[in-house]
């Protein structure tokens, strides 16, 4: 286990490549984002829109918002720069946070836009988090399920022609990347990216889930996209993407923090604050990739000129072995599980091969972050 020599990433981090002077493609990519013709790939991105606009629709594309400071910049941006009408989305998540929720209402109030919510059965996403908590180490592969076909579905179902995502975060944080997404910023294969590496759907659902229970977890098809001439896109392709950025324009629209400050193992107020229980799923690629939260947001100041490693590995070695304590016993609740049950099921994904016992038989990475 390597870590990048700018960043504090490791070669674990699937997709990750290090070239021969120990720099990772992520580090590399923030470089040459600051070599790219910005007003050039708008000039693109105000055509798609007028492509859109063109078919005269009632709604000109829709963006995919979940209560998190990203989404509502996506609005902003694409309301009051690019003057599109605006349709939100969002696949409702488990277990919304208070702040998720204000930020959400702030959105539709202050941005003066239709929110569509999406909220599928509980009994059939419960079932999904568990199978995908014993069975991959990855119980919020549901939820991007929903999230990605659900939104597509109602761009199909409304014949709305533009579905506009925030980062491929596949560029942005490093990782495998499609290569039409790379050239022309297109989200055509959103649904086939990291965040689905681990397993097809349909070995996951097997015979305890029939098909009629799952519309919204599966992507619409090519003959059910037919002629509608639907686009899909990633907004980071066409303006440099700065996560911090983002977030104090949403401040202006009434986007909050989380109150209480950083959860657990966490650097930052303001990131990942809209639902409960995904704490749990970014504790688990710790536990089988050896890294999370902390290494994911001091790389992402690095590449944005806000830290230097040298704060950056004081910060993670400081975080990275905080356990996010603060959600569980309303993540037991929802799932009907033990505590035994759950703190088992996360021991059996902890991989032995970067793990090992301290002598004051704490678990601790076999490669420390210098």
């Amino acid at each position: 286990m390597k870590y990048c020599k700018k960043c504090v990433l490791p070669d674990t981090k699937p997709g990750l490549n290090f070239d021969s002077d120990g720099i990772c493609s992520a580090c590399r990519f923030a470089v040459i984002k600051k070599s790219i013709n910005w007003e050039e790939r708008t000039i693109k991105l105000k055509e798609i829109c007028e492509r859109a606009k063109n078919l005269k629709k009632e709604y000109d594309c829709i963006v995919p918002v979940s209560g998190g400071k990203d989404s509502m910049f996506q609005v902003y941006y694409m309301k009051h720069v690019m003057k599109m009408k605006v349709l939100c989305v969002s696949a409702m998540a488990h277990i919304q946070t208070e702040e998720g929720i204000s930020n959400l209402n702030s959105m539709v109030k202050n941005l003066d836009v239709d929110l569509h919510q999406i909220n599928v059965s509980p009994r059939v996403l419960k079932k999904l988090r568990n199978i995908c908590f014993f069975k991959l180490g990855n119980p919020n592969y549901a939820e991007h399920r929903i999230v990605f076909s659900a939104v597509t579905r109602a761009a199909v179902e409304y014949e709305i022609p533009l579905v506009v995502w925030g980062e491929d975060i596949g560029v942005e944080f490093g990782g495998n990347i499609d290569k039409n997404s790379l050239e022309s910023g297109s989200a055509n294969s959103i649904i086939n990216n990291d965040l689905f590496r681990e397993s097809s759907f349909e070995k996951i659902t097997g015979n305890e889930i029939t098909d009629s229970e799952l519309f919204f977890y599966n992507y619409p098809t090519i003959e059910e996209f037919g002629n509608k001439q639907i686009e899909t896109i990633y907004l980071s392709h066409f303006l440099h993407w700065d996560g911090y950025k983002n977030y104090l324009k949403s401040m202006e629209y009434g986007f909050i923090g989380r109150v209480k400050g950083p959860l657990s193992g966490n650097v930052l107020n303001y990131d990942n604050i809209d639902e409960k229980l995904c704490e749990i799923n970014i504790w688990l690629k710790f536990l089988k990739l050896g890294f999370w939260r902390p290494h994911d947001a001091c790389s992402y100041q690095i590449w944005n000129g806000r830290m230097t490693r040298e704060e950056a590995v004081e910060i993670v070695n400081k975080k990275m072995y905080e356990f996010p304590i603060e959600y569980v016993k309303e993540y037991l609740e929802y799932h009907n599980l033990t505590e035994e049950q759950f703190y088992n099921n996360l021991e059996h994904w902890r991989n032995k091969e970067i793990w090992e016992l301290s002598q004051d038989n704490q678990w601790r990475l076999k490669y420390p972050l210098i």
